[in-house]
């Protein structure tokens, strides 16, 4: 059951390893935050703000000092908006360390799974951030047409993006991406309920950023449970 491959994977969530792969996830999304912020301020420090040349006005300081708060508001907009979508993808891009962990916890006697290179992990979480904004984009266009069942579609949309992201994550790393692909159509039923499952956090503040590590966690033993009785 999906319920207790999460047991087993909330049993874990204190593992240095995972604690590691979120604090790099979170640290990384500080300082691209940071970067776009100090970039801004460039600018800004460009158009010489402080004294602002606006037609028929000339030099306007007023303005410049708006400009300068509002970069403030920028940065805490940025921080509100941005920070668990950019969190969660560059975590997704560690999400091997998480299979890994759970792997020399739970299944000692499996030899180690090739890694994965950077290069293809960012290749996978660029496509799937790609896919998941485009998919919700397109959901938020028909909202009008669909209101009053909106929480269920967007748990059905996320859950099918979930659970296709993570399964592919737990089951390349033993099948190739033939074999995980064959394996994710063969139980798509069960893997879009788990995923379902693991959408509910999206709606929790600050434990949604735990959302990837627990869904590679989740469905790493979900996998197993399943490659045991193919």
């Amino acid at each position: 059951m999906i319920f207790t491959d999460i047991a087993k994977a909330l049993g874990q969530i204190g593992d240095p390893r995972f604690r590691r792969v979120l604090g790099m996830g979170v640290g990384l999304t500080i300082c691209l935050l940071v970067a776009i912020y100090a970039a801004f301020l460039g600018f800004l420090g460009w158009l010489d703000p402080a004294t602002l040349n606006l037609p028929f006005l000339g030099p306007n300081a007023f303005v410049g000092g708006l400009l300068s708060w509002g970069s403030i508001a920028l940065m805490l907009v940025l921080s509100i908006f941005l920070m668990i979508p950019v969190a969660s993808a560059i975590t997704s891009m560690f999400l091997d360390d998480v299979a890994d962990a759970v792997e020399v916890r739970h299944y000692p006697h499996l030899p180690p799974a090739p890694r994965i290179t950077f290069g293809e992990a960012f290749r996978d979480t660029v496509n799937f951030l790609g896919v998941m904004i485009g998919v919700n984009l397109v959901a938020l266009m028909f909202l009008p047409f669909y209101w009053f069942a909106a929480p269920f579609v967007f748990y059905l949309i996320n859950g099918w993006l979930l659970g296709r992201e993570y399964f592919t994550v737990a089951a390349l790393r033993r099948e190739g991406r033939e074999g995980a692909n064959a394996l994710r159509k063969q139980h798509r039923g069960a893997i879009w309920f788990a995923g379902i499952v693991m959408a509910v956090p999206l709606t929790i503040p600050v434990v949604n950023l735990l959302v990837p590590i627990l869904g590679a966690a989740t469905f790493t033993h979900f996998y197993h449970r399943i490659a045991r009785t193919a």
